[in-house]
């Protein structure tokens, strides 16, 4: 039976972390979680129910109810359910029903692609392929800026900006499971890079160590 393969991809929002996982994912024929979508279903539901989302016993609920093969990406992708859901993932007893349906995902077969803020740390910390995905906050926020305009939006550089320094800071600082690189997760700065060059890099790091797995 052929050894699983489990990618784990960290990083801030806005590096590219999700599109790079979906390439990996899709050339390696593997299943797919974004992680940060499980914490956006638990903020979705908390503001469809009119709960306060810093009500524990409530997003608790709402963390055990999440289902993570029905999870609406258009729905969660919206702004605001993006920041309602930094602010959920702080509270320690949301996390620890999470992780816990995340490691069940992890641990299929075939092994999964799996990309969020703590996957290599917490999640999946035996993963034999980590990365952590970066790139600088004046970058993410021109990107984000970008693709506002490319839906017919408007943004401001200076709001976008502050607010990826701010969900940083929080991500950053939370005392339960902060961002920050896995112990030997290969490090990946996007700042210079297309979607492309990034997936490049990214196979390259999979492939080698696909060949060392394979000679020992």
């Amino acid at each position: 039976m052929t050894e699983p393969l489990l990618i784990a991809i960290d990083g801030p929002a806005g590096a590219g972390k999700g599109t790079l996982a979906r390439r990996l994912a899709d050339y390696y024929h593997l299943p797919h979680l974004d992680t940060g979508l499980t914490y956006r279903a638990v903020a979705h539901m908390l503001i469809s129910r009119g709960w306060p989302l810093g009500d524990v016993p409530h997003a608790v609920e709402a963390a055990r109810l999440v289902d993570l093969t029905r999870l609406d990406r258009t729905v969660l992708s919206a702004h605001a359910i993006g920041e309602a859901a930094s602010r959920v993932a702080v509270i320690p007893e949301v996390r620890k029903i999470l992780v816990e349906k995340q490691r069940a995902f992890a641990a299929q077969p075939s092994g999964a692609v799996l990309d969020g803020r703590d996957i290599g740390t917490v999640v999946c910390p035996d993963a034999p392929v980590k990365l952590y995905v970066t790139a600088s906050a004046e970058v993410r926020a021109r990107r984000r800026l970008a693709e506002i305009e490319a839906n017919d939006g408007a943004g401001d550089f200076a709001t976008i900006l502050a607010d990826i320094q701010r969900r940083d800071d929080r991500d950053m600082g939370r005392p339960d499971s902060p961002l920050k690189p896995a112990a030997g997760a290969h490090l990946l700065d996007t700042s210079e890079m297309d979607i492309e060059a990034a997936f490049q890099a990214a196979r390259t790091i999979v492939e080698d160590v696909l060949a060392k797995r394979n000679k020992a």
